[in-house]
């Protein structure tokens, strides 16, 4: 076991350990998680009682979580210095433990940009200087903008796939007629794209010098006062995580995989990436699939039995698609910009962010997580919507093969959702609806989970 300096490592629980692909997972598995920035203390004080209470209803007490508190973001700056925003020890608790869980993390657009570690409050330098106290709870905690946190996790640890289910739960107010169609899940690639952060400032000398080599050297013609960014899309990384998609599909007996691109013009990175895909699909799933071509060119259009249907669309396409035909989709997978885009418009047509989940993953290694921002003006009210990351534990849950506590989290979703005692922001839009807090919200789906536990056998 690693030495950890502020990590406090539980002795009543035991690690998930991975072996030949597959994790193994004790009765009283250790996760890693921290709250997260912002509202994320809310947030998380919510899901930790639905999950614990999911746990427990559904094993009657011979599971349960033993949670261990990390610290990254804003809270690492105070656990550690002001200059450490992702530590090295919370890193090597999500590599030793496996599996783990954070809230929404605080990150800073553009300019010269401060954020108050209490509150996640943003703002910008006071006549040219770092600002004294924070605007909005008049702590003098600031610190300066720092790059995405969440970036720097998925990167360091390898966690090359974001994976985002979008469905729609019933009595979620939402802006399309018919939600129920869409029900996808979409794998975006993590750590490159550009994502992978490789940028050059305009007027810097490194601008001017990869300047100088793009139109001198390899005769490309651009403005010189422009900011630079690189995008590279690997096909080690295009397969590895396009196989995952396939084998999601394979595995839960999707019926389709669509590479998602734009490869009509970006031809070398984006229309590499659906080229590899198609190679992965028929060189290590070929008993199990059918491309897109083969069902019209051999098969007359009929999709045999069992099979996945292997398929691409371009990007802006997709969008347009989703709202005019969802029920045609099921997994998709996607270079890291088109996903990112993706993921939340697919959720906007659902409901929002607020019951978006998510997760990261790499080979043996998960990261579960809310979708959303840290929403730092309604810090410690008690307001926002946990859902996000109440439904990210359920992933997490059924990730670790504890799908009767995961299955009964979203019961008592749904019949919270049906009784109207919902957060404000779901109150807004549905007539006859009563506001509840956060930390009612996620009490009362506890409540619900004790009529509906009969109905999920453990």
């Amino acid at each position: 076991m690693a030495n950890y300096k502020k990590i406090k490592v539980p002795t009543n629980g035991e690690k998930i350990s991975y072996k030949d692909g597959k994790l193994s997972v004790p009765n009283n598995p250790i996760i890693p998680y921290f709250p997260g920035d912002g509202t994320g203390l809310d947030l998380w004080k919510a899901t930790q009682v639905v999950l614990d209470g999911a746990v427990l209803h559904a094993y009657g007490g011979k599971r349960k979580i033993v949670w261990m508190e990390v610290a990254a973001g804003l809270t690492s700056l105070k656990w550690y210095d002001k200059d450490t925003v992702l530590p090295e020890e919370t890193l090597e608790a999500f590599k030793e433990f496996r599996v783990s869980i954070k809230g929404p993390l605080t990150t800073p657009v553009g300019g010269h940009k401060f954020v108050c570690l209490d509150c996640s409050k943003e703002q910008n330098e006071v006549a040219g200087k770092r600002p004294e106290k924070c605007v909005q709870c008049k702590s003098e905690w600031i610190t300066p903008r720092f790059r995405s946190v969440n970036v720097g996790i998925r990167q360091k640890l390898d966690l090359y796939a974001c994976v985002r289910p979008v469905r729609w739960y019933q009595g979620v107010p939402c802006p399309v007629k018919e939600p129920q169609k869409l029900d996808i899940v979409i794998f975006r690639e993590n750590t490159e794209d550009v994502y992978a952060g490789i940028e050059f400032e305009k007027g810097t000398p490194d601008q001017k010098q990869v300047y100088e080599f793009l139109t001198k050297t390899m005769k490309k013609n651009f403005r010189e006062d422009s900011g630079i960014g690189i995008k590279p899309i690997s096909e080690t990384g295009s397969k590895r995580l396009i196989r995952m998609a396939i084998q999601y599909a394979v595995d839960h007996k999707k019926p389709s995989v669509t590479m998602i691109h734009k490869g009509n013009i970006q031809k070398f990175t984006e229309g590499a990436f659906r080229d590899w895909g198609y190679e992965v699909a028929k060189t290590e799933f070929r008993d199990k699939i059918v491309t897109e071509q083969e069902l019209w060119d051999d098969l007359n259009g009929k999709m045999p039995a069992g099979k996945v249907l292997i398929k691409d669309r371009i990007a802006d396409q997709t969008f347009q698609q989703l709202l005019l035909r969802p029920d045609e989709y099921s997994v998709l997978a996607t270079p890291n910009l088109n996903g990112d885009y993706l993921s939340d418009a697919a959720a906007a047509q659902v409901g929002g962010l607020g019951i978006a989940p998510g997760a990261n993953i790499g080979d043996g290694i998960a990261c579960f997580e809310a979708t959303h921002g840290t929403a730092p003006k309604y810090t410690n009210l008690d307001k926002v919507n946990p859902g996000s990351l109440i439904l990210s534990g359920v992933m997490m849950l059924e990730h670790m093969g504890w799908v009767e506590a995961a299955k009964l989290i979203i019961k008592g979703l749904e019949k919270q959702i049906a009784s109207k005692r919902v957060t404000y922001d779901l109150e807004r839009q549905m007539p006859g609806a009563t506001t509840v807090k956060t930390s009612q919200f996620g009490a009362e789906i506890v409540k619900n989970m004790e009529s509906l536990r009969e109905t999920v056998a453990a």
